[in-house]
């Protein structure tokens, strides 16, 4: 397998170029990130399809991951309730080495081939659930393992990845392999590999929970009011769908604290 993440940067000598070069260089690679999801949509888009139903019927939707990888599927399950009003454990991320992990680096927690399946058990993770596995190398043991039984359980998979033919890719139901190049830095894979599983991820979750009904038009109708300014954005969010002036959008959305409910209350004042 050719190991495209621990390829030498195109860049070298990087301690003798200026600040700016430094920074126009690694925006210039940034660029071709995008490009290389782009590449992948219709893998994305099979994924999500047969994704969807299954969240539909109950099922539950996992991120695995280690170091980087990890942490990344960590942070997009946990802005879904704020952002979406849907419960914390329907979209679930997993990291080797466990919540330590997340801010601290767990020496040797991704060798384990056996611990993901482990962590996924303590889910009791089912045959209405999704697994994604998450790894730029697509070679982590704590991934590729649990992936393995999870299409042993008829469990549905999925592996995002930066190297064609990984062990994560050939596993994974779905392979989602974002060819981004090699890194910056080389070998440095919280970079632009970093950047493309945000962005997969992002596409996957958002889609995701338009097609559950989780947002109507462009709006968050279901977003948790947690704070002024999103309660300043779900009044607006009325306004603009109700027609009304902002102290009435206001005092239907703290009278039925949802912008849905708001948004309904609203158009059927309007009606009459």
């Amino acid at each position: 397998m050719e190991r495209i993440t621990e390829k030498p940067s195109p860049h070298d000598d990087l301690e003798r170029m200026s600040t700016e070069q430094l920074l126009r260089h690694i925006n210039a690679e940034d660029r071709l990130v995008p490009e290389a999801v782009e590449r992948i949509v219709p893998a994305i888009t099979a994924f999500v399809d047969a994704l969807v139903p299954r969240m539909a019927s109950g099922g539950r939707l996992f991120y695995i991951g280690a170091g980087t990888s990890g942490r990344l599927g960590i942070v997009d399950a946990s802005e879904c309730p704020p952002t979406f009003g849907v419960s914390h454990g329907l979209v679930v991320g997993l990291i080797a080495g466990g919540d330590r992990a997340i801010r601290k680096a767990v020496e040797f927690a991704e060798d384990d081939a056996e611990q993901g399946w482990k962590d996924l058990q303590e889910h009791m993770v089912g045959g209405d659930d999704t697994v994604v596995g998450i790894a730029a190398s697509g070679t982590t043991p704590y991934v590729v393992g649990a992936l393995e039984r999870c299409n042993a359980g008829g469990i549905l998979t999925a592996g995002i990845t930066c190297n064609p033919g990984s062990p994560v890719a050939v596993t994974a139901v779905h392979a989602l392999v974002a060819v981004v190049g090699p890194e910056f830095i080389t070998g440095s894979t919280r970079m632009k590999s970093g950047t493309a599983q945000k962005l997969v991820l992002n596409m996957i979750s958002t889609t995701a929970m338009i097609k559950l009904g989780r947002v109507q038009g462009n709006r968050m109708v279901d977003m948790q009011l947690s704070n002024a300014k999103l309660v300043d954005r779900g009044t607006r969010m009325v306004m603009e769908g109700s027609g009304l002036d902002y102290d009435a959008a206001n005092a239907l959305l703290k009278k039925f604290g949802s912008v849905r409910k708001a948004l309904e209350a609203g158009r059927s004042r309007g009606d009459r």
